[in-house]
C-alpha cells in the first residue's frame, strides 16, 4: 500500500495565501536535484492512444476468431508448436481461477480505476505505453466478462493463441503481461509516472 500511496499521490494543495508551492526535486538554493528528470508534457494522449490500440486489435482479432475459427478444427501455424485455437475461458488470464469469474471482473475494473487516477499526473512516456498496455487489455477482457455468454459480468473470454504445452491466450493477456513486465523494469530503474527518478 505504501508503494502504491507513493505512486499514485495525492492532489497537490497550495500553501498559505500568497506562499508560491514549493518545487519539488529543488534544494534550498532553488537547484534541482540531480536525480530529478524534468516533467515534460503530459503523456495522456500516448496512455489513451495506445490503450485505444491494443483494445481495437484484441476486439477484432475475438471477432474474427467467432466467426471463423469457433466450433472448426485448430490451425497450425507453426506446426503443432503454435495453433490457434477457440476456446471459452470463465478463469483469469490463461485459463487460471475458473471459479473466480465474478471477481476477476471486479478486478479489471479496479485496475481501470487506478489508471485513470494516475493519468492525472502521468509525464513518463514508458510509463504512459506500459499503463496503455494494461488499460487496453483490462478493457478488451473486461469486454468479454460483460458481453458474452453465460451472463453480465460472468462472461468466457475468447481465447485462441495456442502454444505447444503452454495455456492457450488471447491478445489482451498479451498486453497485460507486457505493461506488467514493463512496470516492473521501470520500478527497478526507479522511474516515477510522473517522470521523476527516485534513489531507495
Amino acid at each position: 500500500m505504501a508503494e502504491a500511496e507513493r505512486i499514485i499521490g495525492t492532489p497537490d494543495i497550495p500553501d498559505a495565501a500568497g506562499a508560491e508551492p514549493e518545487q519539488p526535486g529543488s534544494d534550498d538554493a532553488g537547484t534541482p536535484s540531480p536525480d530529478e528528470r524534468p516533467r515534460g508534457k503530459r503523456r495522456i494522449f500516448v496512455l489513451f492512444t495506445v490503450a485505444a490500440l491494443a483494445y481495437a486489435l484484441d476486439l477484432v482479432s475475438k471477432m474474427i476468431v467467432v466467426a471463423k475459427l469457433e466450433h472448426h478444427a485448430p490451425i497450425e501455424i507453426i506446426g503443432d508448436w503454435l495453433k490457434f485455437e477457440a476456446i471459452r475461458n470463465a478463469g483469469a488470464a490463461f485459463g487460471m481461477g475458473e471459479a473466480f469469474t465474478v471477481i476477476f471482473t471486479v478486478i479489471a475494473a479496479s485496475v481501470i480505476v487506478v489508471i485513470a487516477r494516475l493519468a492525472r499526473k502521468l509525464y513518463s512516456l514508458p510509463w504512459a505505453i506500459a499503463l496503455g498496455l494494461l488499460l487496453g487489455g483490462a478493457l478488451g477482457n473486461l469486454t468479454d466478462r460483460i458481453f458474452r455468454s453465460p451472463g453480465v459480468f460472468e462472461g468466457a473470454v475468447v481465447d485462441f493463441i495456442a502454444p505447444k504445452h503452454f495455456a492457450v491466450f488471447n491478445l489482451a493477456d498479451s498486453a497485460i503481461v507486457c505493461g506488467g513486465i514493463l512496470i516492473v523494469l521501470l520500478s527497478f530503474k526507479g522511474l516515477d509516472p510522473d517522470g521523476t527518478v527516485h534513489k531507495d
